[in-house]
């Protein structure tokens, strides 16, 4: 039976319907399953699906908007239940879009995105200052750094981070992932990223792989 529940959570996820998803979490918490065997098996295993369709091609960033929601709606469901059993994130990632750029669709699916594959994600938002990231990595201290631009004149608010950082003698504390519609792999080399990912699936495989966790 509890197959067939966490099969039905699993997926209503993928098909971005977010009324299933609670309502098949909900009768998953009456059949006694934890909150971390659904989080695991129900909105991670379908948000690993999610990001498998996208590159395959099957799925679109609409569909993976709507998928993200349901899951999203889910963890905000969960979250109670997984802080009172103790259960850890991977990680921390202090997420945003860089000064000037308003900009968020493709910041808030990797989010999402992060989210679902078990990252705590602190969103700054858009139109995002140098001095406003530092302040969160100071804050917050998180394990990575996520900035994202989709427009050329704003890039170059990507580096001025990056300083901002070194001057802070902090930035060998964190990693820092980039990405958005201008942004090159070329480009992160060029002014000191860890990382780049184009898309928000291979944002998630990034982060993971920039703390070795795969």
């Amino acid at each position: 039976m509890s197959d067939a529940i966490i099969a039905t959570i699993f997926q209503a996820v993928v098909d971005g319907n977010t009324r299933g998803a609670l309502e098949g979490i909900e009768r998953a918490l009456e059949q006694g399953l934890t909150a971390e065997v659904i989080l695991n098996q129900g909105l991670i295993a379908a948000m690993r699906e999610v990001g498998r369709l996208f590159e395959a091609g099957e799925y679109f960033v609409p569909e993976m908007l709507v998928a993200a929601r349901a899951m999203q709606a889910g963890l905000n469901r969960l979250r109670p239940l997984l802080v009172a059993q103790g259960i850890q994130p991977l990680g921390k990632v202090v997420l945003g879009t860089v000064k000037g750029d308003l900009h968020d669709i493709g910041k808030n699916l990797v989010g999402m995105m992060l989210e679902g594959a078990g990252f705590e994600v602190i969103d700054l938002g858009t139109d995002v200052s140098p001095e406003k990231f530092l302040a969160a990595v100071e804050e917050h201290q998180p394990h990575l750094l996520g900035m994202s631009a989709l427009l050329t004149t704003t890039m170059s608010n990507m580096k001025l981070t990056l300083e901002a950082l070194e001057r802070a003698q902090v930035r060998e504390r964190i990693r820092v992932m980039v990405g958005g519609a201008p942004v090159t792999e070329a480009f992160a080399r060029q002014i000191g990223a860890d990382g780049y990912a184009p898309d928000a699936s291979r944002a998630v495989a990034l982060a993971k792989h920039l703390l070795q966790l795969s």
